[in-house]
């Protein structure tokens, strides 16, 4: 696998120069880094190609790193079914920068794309519809980025005097703010179902 793997990555390095920034194979998988102006002719190459076939879209996903000046990567996974193959692209991207959409080539990206805006900010060109996904219309700031603070900016509850949904800022009591990085099951003064059976034990 790995010996096959190594062929394909030369030579789609060799006939797309201009799209491979560099390539590596880990975890039984082709890695390869893209320039991102090329994106989107490399993932057509990739599909239509009769050496690669890569016609399946698996997921596209984003990974944040704040201390870089290209904060996020965006990363793509592929299947080739016709070839037994799977493959990683990697863009690296500034926090403002567009990258193009790649609906027009898997219709399935759509939500994909529509997920990684949502949940890390980041924008699509030629997109047919980019807005959240997972989050409310109304809601601020991107949960997957690593600056997002983990209680959120605002709480929902229904109020039943209002009759309707309202958002209010986050106001956590000090208990919950205190962590012992304990297991639930630590220190328990409980029995759960089915740990009577240990008592028993020999």
């Amino acid at each position: 696998m790995t010996e096959a793997l190594t062929e394909l990555g030369d030579r789609i390095a060799l006939k797309r120069s201009d799209c491979v920034l560099s390539w590596s194979i880990s975890h039984g998988e082709l890695s390869i880094e893209v320039a991102p102006a090329h994106l989107l002719s490399l993932v057509e190459y990739l599909k239509l190609d009769v050496d690669c076939k890569f016609t399946t879209l698996v997921d596209i996903t984003a990974v944040d790193y704040p201390e870089r000046i290209k904060r996020f990567d965006v990363v793509y996974h592929f299947l080739s079914m016709y070839q037994n193959h799977r493959l990683r692209l990697h863009v690296a991207r500034r926090e403002h920068e567009m990258l193009p959409s790649i609906v027009s080539l898997h219709p399935c990206a759509n939500w994909f794309e529509r997920e990684v805006f949502d949940m890390f900010g980041l924008l699509f060109s030629g997109h047919p519809d980019l807005r959240r996904l997972l989050t409310d219309y109304g809601f601020r700031g991107h949960p997957l980025r690593k600056d997002f603070p983990t209680t959120g900016y605002t709480e929902v509850r229904y109020d039943e005097a209002q009759k309707r949904v309202v958002y209010e800022p986050v106001s956590l009591v000090q208990e919950y703010r205190q962590f012992d990085f304990m297991s639930p099951w630590e220190g328990a003064d409980y029995i759960l179902p089915g740990d009577e059976k240990q008592e028993d034990a020999p």
